[in-house]
């Protein structure tokens, strides 16, 4: 009996028919209460924007304003509002929310919404765009529950009740003490369960973890998500919490690093936008083509130094492409598992160089196997091919199988290092980019190759 396969629920479709029902405001404001934020953005799309229009009157702005937060291209939808009513939506968002959709819009409309949003907003806002995009201060939100060291019990239950109407990420309570400095945290559900007679001062966690509003994101997202906390608070030089990092937060923060790592690995500067001018996608582009060019450039000089080996033995340029291939791809996957190793800020030395020599060994093993399949297949087809006499042929095959073992050991090595070494004067291993590593081993192959048949076939046999 075939097991029933659940299918995906189109959500969008049910809310498409409940929008254009004949229902009242009330019935439909009720029936997508029962819908999260995420599936009415997706529905949103597919409306006019004069359903859209009707909409929002009908859900009022702090849904909508959760909404927003969900929308892609939002300044499509923020344009169709008048203004003020576009600035009363982003200030019911969380600050966070706030910038990513200030983002969206020109410069002028920002300032505008900016300066029209209420002082508390438009303070919080300014406060998250006064960072760098690299430091933990600009993906912060101030949605968070702070209370005073010294309350009872009930105080402190009074004064949770009170500030979640204006904050919901009530999952972790912050302590900070008389001078309003941070001083630690408490569980909700420890607050929860405690007995009115039970001293507050015992269920605050004071060693609680914490990152600085300067400090990069790079730095610290190790240890961020090594905590698994809902959040962790944001601290100024003078120890007062700003905001706090939400999970969510965090993996938004990590899914922008691997992006941004992933663009680097392919010769990029910077992630790539897949609305953005075509003149701002060549500069991103361009700094690492033009670096590679010359590296180029370098690999076709040393070809030509072996012009002498080509005259001689013209056969030999027929397999430069397999070792030159070979090298780049163990090169590329050394760095890849470099830079994965290196995302641990607690490696020691020793482990490092252990890695330098599996990545070697590894490379070498490789490189004898794959050598020696090339050695007999090269020599096979060259006899059967090109009728060269057997000892000639399988002469130029083992100039093919030892380079490949040469070539892929040292781009292994190459791949491991160069990352390391980056990392060591504090540089992003990520810009010893696929590109990078690709042509440098090209460089070595082509040593490997064209030194090696130059030997063996001009100076040592005399083909």
């Amino acid at each position: 009996m075939e097991k029933e396969v659940l299918k995906e629920p189109n959500y969008v479709e049910e809310l498409l028919d409940i929008i254009r029902s004949d229902l009242s405001d009330e019935e439909k404001k009720d029936r997508l209460s029962d819908y999260h934020e995420n599936d009415i953005a997706d529905a949103l799309e597919e409306l006019t924007p004069e359903e859209r229009q009707e909409i929002y009157k009908i859900l009022g702005p702090d849904r909508v304003a959760e909404i927003f937060a969900y929308l892609e291209n939002v300044d499509v939808y923020l344009n169709e509002l008048k203004l003020e009513h576009a600035a009363n939506l982003v200030s019911r968002m969380d600050s966070d929310d706030a910038v990513d959709v200030l983002e969206e819009v020109d410069d002028e409309t920002r300032d505008k919404l900016v300066e029209m949003m209420d002082d508390e907003s438009s303070r919080d806002v300014k406060l998250i765009q006064s960072y760098d995009d690299d430091e933990v201060g600009s993906v912060m939100t101030t949605n968070f529950i702070v209370i005073k060291c010294g309350l009872t019990i009930r105080q402190a239950m009074r004064e949770l009740v009170k500030q979640a109407g204006e904050n919901d990420n009530i999952s972790t309570i912050y302590v900070v003490d008389e001078n309003d400095k941070f001083y630690g945290a408490i569980d909700l559900k420890d607050l929860i369960v405690a007995r009115e007679y039970v001293d507050l001062e015992g269920l605050i966690s004071t060693s609680y973890p914490y990152v600085n509003d300067h400090e990069l994101i790079s730095d610290c997202i190790e240890r961020i998500r090594d905590y698994s906390e809902d959040s962790i608070p944001v601290l100024d030089d003078e120890d007062h919490i700003l905001g706090v990092i939400t999970a969510q937060d965090l993996v938004e923060v990590v899914d922008d690093e691997m992006g941004d790592d992933y663009a680097k690995l392919a010769g990029l500067t910077e992630e790539e936008d897949l609305n953005e001018p075509t003149t701002q996608s060549m500069k991103k582009r361009l700094p690492w083509l033009v670096i590679l060019l010359f590296l180029g450039l370098m690999v076709s000089v040393v070809i030509g130094r072996f012009e002498a080996i080509v005259v001689a033995v013209p056969i030999i340029i027929s397999f430069q492409s397999i070792v030159l291939g070979m090298s780049g791809n163990v090169g590329t996957q050394s760095l890849a598992v470099t830079i994965r190793v290196l995302m641990d800020e607690n490696l020691e030395a020793r482990q490092k160089a252990h890695m330098v020599f599996k990545e070697m060994k590894v490379g070498f093993c490789d490189g004898l196997i794959l050598g020696a399949i090339a050695f007999a297949v090269v020599g096979l087809y060259i006899i059967a091919s090109n009728g060269y006499p057997v000892q000639n042929a399988f002469l130029i095959s083992l100039c093919v199988g030892g380079a490949l073992v040469a070539a892929m050991t040292i781009s292994s090595l190459m791949g491991t290092l160069i990352p390391m070494f980056l990392h060591k004067i504090n540089i992003d291993p990520a810009v010893a980019s696929g590109p990078l590593i690709s042509t440098m081993s090209d460089l070595v192959g082509v040593v490997a190759y064209y030194g090696l048949a130059w030997f063996l076939l001009i100076n040592v046999l005399h083909l």
